[in-house]
C-alpha cells in the first residue's frame, strides 16, 4: 500500500469505488483489493462482483460495513489498524463517508492519531455537477434530501437564498414529491438537473426548470438519483433614492451622515458615493 503509516501501526484506507462501470475503477483501488488486510464493504456481495469484474482476487479478511452495523464495527476495525493491519473500507459506489459509511472510522482513527488515507476516485457529487451545466465554481452538498414532506419545505426553504449551486440525493420513488415541493417553494423557473444513472448504461440527465422537471418526475423514475440545484439568483439593488428614508433615520438617531451612508450602501450593495450624493442633495 502507498503512503507512509507510523511504525508498527496500519492504517484506515478510504476507497472510491465505481458509479456502474467497473472500468472506472484506478490503480491503485485494483491493488488496494488485492493486498489489504481487512476489506470493510458496505454490500460484501457487490465487492465480490466488483472484485470479480476487475479480475483481481481480495486476500484480505471481508466484513460487512453497512449502516446499521457500522458503529459495532468501529472497536475491532480499530484494533486491527493498532496491530498493524491495512483495513480497506469500501461502499457500493463513491467515496465512503459522502453519505455512506466510513465517517465514524475515520473520526475515530483521528481522535487515536492513526494514519487515514485515501485512494480517490468517482464521486456522484462532483459528477453531476460538472454534467449539470449550472455554475460550478461554488457549491455545497446536501446529503439526501429529508424524507417527510415537513421537513422536506422547511429545508427546501432554507435553500431559497442559498446563492451557491446545492448538489443533493434523492430516491426516485420520493423525487417527484421533491421537484414538486421545490418548484412551490423556490420557483418553477429555477434551474435544476436531475442526474439519473450516472456512468451506468441508461444513464439520462434532465435539465431544465424544477416545474418542467417535477411533471417529468411525475411519471415515474428510477435508479440512482443526483440532483443539482442552482443558486439562488442575485436581487437587482434597490435605487439609490429608495435608501434615502433608512439614511435619515439612521442620521436622526445620532450617527454621522458618511456612517449611515457607508452602513446603508453596504447592507443594500449599492455604491456609497452615489448614495452619499444622494443624500446630500435631498438635504
Amino acid at each position: 500500500m502507498s503512503g507512509s503509516v507510523a511504525s508498527g501501526c496500519g492504517a484506515l484506507v478510504l476507497a472510491a469505488t465505481p458509479l456502474g462501470d467497473s472500468r472506472d475503477a484506478s490503480p491503485r483501488l485494483v491493488e488496494a483489493l488485492g493486498r489489504a488486510d481487512v476489506v470493510a464493504a458496505e454490500d460484501t456481495r457487490r465487492l465480490r462482483a466488483l472484485a470479480a469484474a476487475l479480475g483481481v482476487r481480495v486476500t484480505g479478511r471481508i466484513v460487512s460495513h453497512y449502516d446499521a452495523v457500522e458503529t459495532a464495527r468501529v472497536p475491532a476495525l480499530l484494533a486491527a489498524i493498532r496491530g498493524g493491519a491495512t483495513v480497506l473500507v469500501v461502499t457500493d459506489a463513491g467515496m465512503p463517508a459522502v453519505s455512506d459509511p466510513g465517517f465514524r472510522l475515520v473520526a475515530a482513527c483521528v481522535q487515536e492519531g492513526l494514519p487515514v488515507t485515501c485512494l480517490p476516485g468517482p464521486s456522484a457529487v462532483t459528477t453531476a455537477l460538472a454534467v449539470s451545466g449550472l455554475a460550478c465554481d461554488r457549491f455545497c452538498f446536501e446529503g439526501f434530501a429529508p424524507r417527510r414532506a415537513g421537513p422536506r419545505r422547511r429545508w427546501l426553504a432554507s435553500l431559497a437564498s442559498e446563492r451557491r449551486t446545492c448538489v443533493f440525493f434523492e430516491s426516485p420513488h420520493r423525487l417527484a414529491a421533491t421537484l414538486a415541493d421545490a418548484a412551490e417553494i423556490l420557483g418553477a423557473d429555477r434551474a435544476a438537473a436531475v442526474c439519473r444513472e450516472l456512468t451506468k448504461p441508461y444513464e439520462e440527465v434532465r435539465r431544465g426548470g424544477l416545474g418542467t422537471l417535477a411533471q417529468w418526475a411525475a411519471e415515474g423514475v428510477h435508479g440512482e438519483i443526483t440532483v443539482v440545484l442552482s443558486g439562488a439568483p442575485l436581487a437587482d439593488p434597490p435605487e439609490v433614492t429608495d435608501l434615502l428614508g433608512e439614511v435619515t433615520e439612521r442620521v436622526s438617531a445620532g450617527e454621522r451622515l458618511k456612517e449611515a451612508v457607508a452602513a446603508v450602501a453596504s447592507a443594500h450593495g449599492v455604491p456609497s458615493r452615489e448614495l452619499y450624493q444622494a443624500a446630500v442633495n435631498s438635504l
